[in-house]
């Protein structure tokens, strides 16, 4: 079933008066650069085809000029595309008339800028609700929702601030509340966090995730760091010179990028933040059952070169791991796997990212037991396999 919420076809936008003359010119091959020489037009935008899907953070990357603001703009028709569709919900919207224009701006799609857009002479209140008295609700309808969106970014206590007196963190959650009190189904986020220090930009990014797992909402964000992109993008578009280059979840990008570009481009990225544990882990070569020997637990971890196994019962089930020194003092005691069976050990699932990992990795003594959710063995992941992956 097609979950799509909106879709681009071929969308480009192209701004200047010679728009024909530069349409051509690009049509054969001609760069953006040199387009703009000949006619003093601008292609911001060429040609771009995607698809975002309802629920999902979509990630629009690129340097300064790569097209990205442009893009967000054509999804509530800031900019007018010079050619192409876009659809919400398959319906094209750029053949809404004034009246369907103004409700879907209004009801459907909101905007947080990177400069927070928020009103001075307004308290905090006062902004979140400015939305509500253009849609016409009453005052305590107004108040309530109001409320509920302050609190949830955090803001409970700080309705009657002036605007004046917030952090930059704090404006910036005044922001995403305002936009959210109208209860849009799409998200639109240009470098919300960008002005933010290092800090408050990484609790923001927390708090957009947590409020995107309890709303649900489609969310298309744009930024310049790749790190960021990584860290809330479900998928991810990279942009250059106005063109869409790659569209891949981190992951897929990390293994796969397109083209140099991207691999430049995301070269310096944490990938600790992207890569998950499944494509690290490794099959353990020393794997013994509860009701094995002793004998046989410790030719096994003799023969494969390890001081420790995996013990697992049935269907794989992980119990614990034993030792080869414990082993060998049970065998002279008569005693079994079960007496000497560590219980206490560290577990992760395959879909964990390595930076979930790392302090644990750190630390463990074994190598990571990677379990389902049936707490079967599916593999082990050790420390010099997280290092090894980053570097």
């Amino acid at each position: 079933m097609d979950n799509n919420i909106l879709s681009l076809r071929n969308v480009s936008k192209l701004f200047g008066s010679e728009k024909n003359k530069a349409l051509k010119l690009k049509k054969s091959g001609v760069d953006k650069d040199t387009i703009y020489e000949k006619t003093g037009v601008t292609v911001a935008l060429w040609d771009a085809t995607l698809d975002i899907k309802e629920g999902e953070i979509f990630v629009i990357i690129g340097l300064s000029g790569s097209g990205k603001s442009t893009l967000v703009r054509c999804f509530n028709l800031l900019n007018k595309p010079t050619s192409g569709q876009i659809y919400f919900q398959g319906e094209d919207i750029g053949k809404f008339n004034r009246e369907q224009l103004n409700d879907y701006r209004r009801n459907k799609i909101s905007m947080v800028f990177q400069q927070f857009g928020l009103m001075s002479h307004r308290n905090v209140l006062g902004n979140v609700e400015y939305g509500l008295e253009v849609k016409g609700l009453s005052k305590d309808e107004r108040y309530e929702k109001a409320m509920e969106m302050i609190s949830m970014v955090g803001l409970g206590g700080y309705e009657n601030e002036p605007i004046s007196s917030l952090s930059g963190g704090m404006r910036q959650r005044v922001g995403i509340a305002r936009a959210l009190a109208n209860n849009p189904e799409v998200l639109l986020m240009d470098e919300p966090f960008s002005a933010l220090d290092p800090l408050v930009r990484k609790d923001m990014q927390f708090e957009l995730l947590t409020i995107q797992r309890k709303l649900n909402k489609t969310i298309v964000f744009i930024t310049h760091d790749i790190d960021e992109a990584f860290k809330l993008g479900d998928r991810v578009a990279i942009m250059k010179d106005g063109e869409i280059i790659q569209i891949a979840t981190p992951e897929e990008m990390s293994e796969h990028p397109a083209d140099d570009y991207v691999s430049q481009f995301i070269d310096s990225a944490d990938k600790t933040q992207v890569i998950s544990v499944r494509n690290v882990m490794i099959t353990p070569n020393s794997i013994v059952r509860l009701k094995d020997s002793l004998n046989y637990s410790i030719n096994t971890m003799r023969t494969n070169g390890v001081s420790s196994a995996y013990v697992v019962g049935k269907k794989m089930k992980l119990e614990g791991v034993i030792t080869i020194d414990d082993a060998i003092q049970a065998r002279k005691k008569g005693l079994t796997i079960s007496d000497i069976l560590i219980r206490d050990i560290n577990t992760t699932s395959p879909d964990a990212l390595l930076t979930d990992i790392m302090s644990m990795a750190a630390e463990t003594p074994f190598p990571i037991a990677v379990v389902d959710e049936n707490n079967s063995l599916k593999g082990i992941v050790s420390k010099v396999h997280v290092l090894s992956s980053i570097l």
